[in-house]
């Protein structure tokens, strides 16, 4: 696997997390699902990060099992098969990074399609969880365009459409679980740079645009040339 993919995977998740419509209200969520506003107190700080383990596990899962199902299916296709669904990919990724940078609208991600769970449990932590999973089911619009992008790259390498999911949700978990133990310090950092972050997602949609680019001309390799760390690996 092209630690290129890998490498995007991840900074994807972490502009997931980093999108507009989702950072201003990741402690005070957290905060909510261990059942407090008070982040002051040791105990508090403590149950705030226990639970947002247990939410960032239940998106997790919901990840390993689409990227499970991804791998499946790519790799029960034909190689020609395959390769125009390496095609459609790079056109997807295209698409979704114009969206990103702003150059395009598309109306299905401008609406809010999170799904809610009114229910709670008498475990804040299987709470935690089940809110995780409807999280990962429920993508706001600035976040789904980011794991459309890697759905469409994990098209162009069906060996590894699992372990790139793993990666996204590991790079969007992190974060997550940084808030959840220094959630006050990170109000406040939110707080004062928030708005920069839209800054962040455009970049991230220059990226994609050369990623499709490259997958749609079956270029990727041309990467090769400056993947230093890859070739390392490679010598050894």
């Amino acid at each position: 696997m092209n630690i290129i993919y890998l490498g995007t995977a991840f900074i994807a998740g972490v502009v997931s997390f980093l999108s507009p419509c989702v950072l201003p209200i990741i402690p005070g969520f957290l905060a909510y699902l261990a059942g407090s506003t008070q982040v002051a107190s040791v105990t508090k700080r403590r149950d705030i990060f226990v639970n947002a383990v247990f939410f960032v596990l239940g998106f997790s899962v919901v990840f390993a099992l689409l990227g499970i199902l991804l791998q499946t299916i790519l790799l029960s296709v034909g190689f020609e098969v395959q390769a125009w669904t390496s095609r459609i990919g790079g056109i997807v990724i295209i698409f979704f990074g114009l969206y990103l940078v702003g150059l395009i609208k598309i109306g299905f991600l401008e609406r809010d399609h999170k799904i809610t769970i009114k229910k709670t449990f008498n475990s804040r932590y299987l709470t935690s969880f089940v809110f995780g999973i409807a999280f990962a089911v429920g993508w706001t619009p600035c976040v789904g365009a980011v794991l459309g992008g890697i759905l469409a790259l994990a098209t162009s390498a069906p060996l590894s459409a699992f372990l790139l999911l793993f990666i996204y949700a590991l790079g969007l978990g992190l974060p997550f679980l940084l808030v959840g133990l220094f959630t006050a310090q990170a109000t406040s950092l939110i707080a004062r740079i928030g708005d920069r972050f839209k800054y962040v997602n455009m970049a991230f949609g220059v990226i994609l645009i050369i990623l499709g680019v490259l997958v749609f001309t079956e270029n990727l390799s041309l990467l090769g040339n400056f993947n230093f760390i890859n070739n390392l690996f490679l010598a050894k």
